[in-house]
């Protein structure tokens, strides 16, 4: 028995002709999908290379700044003061406390005003005054009040690398279509955080270089060249920014997410309608009036995700004194390394970034993959958890240090 179909034509009711009808849609969606598989790969897009050369500049500027900073404050804006080396520590961690909170301001900035491009662009040349301002202050020809002009010019730097910070990577994620490009956008990330390191560590090994080893002014060291050439890489980081301007893929600001869940939080606790009121209901379900479930659901996510990240602050806290007091433990050490060869106390920050660009190949190449055959140390979470132990060991074997040197101390002052 045939049907006719309106449009199709007879089309048979049979089972064997239901198989057929089948077989034939599944070979013509085939042939339409078959197209899009052999589509060409897109061109890796150029402007990424302009965004990776600016992040080595910008990391070799802040570093290689930051490496000296503390024994700057020490031993020449705070010099006079009993207390130098508290108050360079403290100095020092307040102006890193800085770099990590203003991210927060340069991405809304970014998402709900400027855009990325606009917000790199305009706090790098406050970021580049910044640079100017502290490398000045530390020419003592010119007479310029040296401890307020270096604290302005940390102010300029610390809202400078902080506001651009969270928008470089993401302007890079940017410049790729998904998910066509998503194999070379993971490329990109791998370049962009060897850019970071390999930044680092040739700032934090020549910096102290510039400062210990050359005289200027009539002093035994330099600062103001120590200052002056990461001023310089980030001023030719701007140049090379501004330059891939015409490759980029510039998008328009689209809303802060963190403001949205920020509004989202405070409508929940000050407004007295909704649904959050009746018996069992989650509090922020009070906001449903304002904002969707979906949205109200993903923010509930967040809190219980938030709990993974408490131990975060314990850890930077511990990471940042790398630069202040192991620095400043450093100089009570000769550094002796060879006969050729003695390493300065802020030199030994290099080491952090030597390691990472050392250690991420031989793990994920050989070690990682040996355990995983093992069945050990199979997930993100337990690989965390036993580097968070070896830095605490890393952190008792420095107590030991710090011990050691106070007897030895001791021992040089009764000689």
């Amino acid at each position: 028995m045939m049907e006719e179909g309106p449009e199709d034509g007879p089309v048979n009711s049979s089972p064997k002709s239901k198989k057929l009808s089948r077989r034939k849609d599944s070979e013509r969606d085939s042939k339409e999908m078959k197209p899009l598989i052999d589509t060409p790969e897109i061109p890796y897009p150029k402007s990424v290379f302009f965004i990776i050369v600016t992040e080595f500049c910008e990391r070799f500027s802040y570093t290689g700044m930051r490496t000296i900073l503390t024994l700057y404050l020490r031993n020449v804006l705070l010099r006079s003061y009993k207390n130098s080396e508290d108050l360079a520590t403290m100095i020092y961690h307040a102006f890193v406390s800085l770099c990590y909170f203003t991210p927060l301001l340069g991405g809304i900035i970014a998402d709900s005003f400027l855009g990325k491009y606009k917000t790199i662009l305009y706090i790098s040349f406050i970021y580049a005054i910044g640079n100017c301002v502290l490398s000045l202050a530390a020419v003592t020809p010119l007479h310029l009040p040296q401890l307020p002009m270096s604290l302005l010019g940390l102010a300029l730097i610390g809202f400078g690398t902080g506001g651009i910070k969270p928008c470089v990577n993401a302007f890079g994620g940017d410049q790729f279509k998904l998910p066509e490009q998503t194999r070379q956008l993971h490329q990109f990330f791998f370049f962009f955080y060897f850019a970071i390191n390999s930044g680092s560590l040739m700032s934090t090994f020549v910096t102290p270089i510039m400062r210990r080893d050359v005289s200027c002014f009539g002093h035994d060291t330099c600062y103001s060249l120590a200052f002056g050439a990461p001023a310089i890489f980030w001023i030719l980081a701007i140049i090379i920014f501004m330059l891939g301007k015409r490759y980029y893929i510039i998008k328009n600001p689209e809303g802060n997410v963190a403001v949205q869940v920020g509004g989202c939080i405070w409508y929940a606790v000050v407004t007295k309608s909704g649904t959050g009121h009746k018996k069992g209901a989650h509090w922020l379900d009070r906001a449903n009036d304002k904002y969707s479930p979906s949205f109200i659901e993903d923010v509930k996510v967040l809190f219980r995700i938030l709990v993974l990240f408490i131990p975060l602050p314990i850890y930077w806290a511990l990471y940042e004194q790398q630069g202040s007091t192991w620095t400043l433990q450093a100089t009570r050490m000769k550094g002796y390394m060879t006969n050729f060869w003695t390493l300065k106390p802020d030199q030994m920050q290099a080491c952090n970034s030597f390691l990472i660009l050392f250690y991420i190949p031989l793990f994920e190449r050989i070690i990682y993959p040996l355990l995983q055959k093992c069945n050990i140390l199979t997930t993100s979470l337990q690989r965390m958890t036993l580097g968070c132990f070896m830095l605490s060991i890393a952190f008792v074997l420095a107590g030991v240090v710090e011990l050691n040197l106070e007897v030895s101390d001791i021992v040089h002052l009764r000689l």
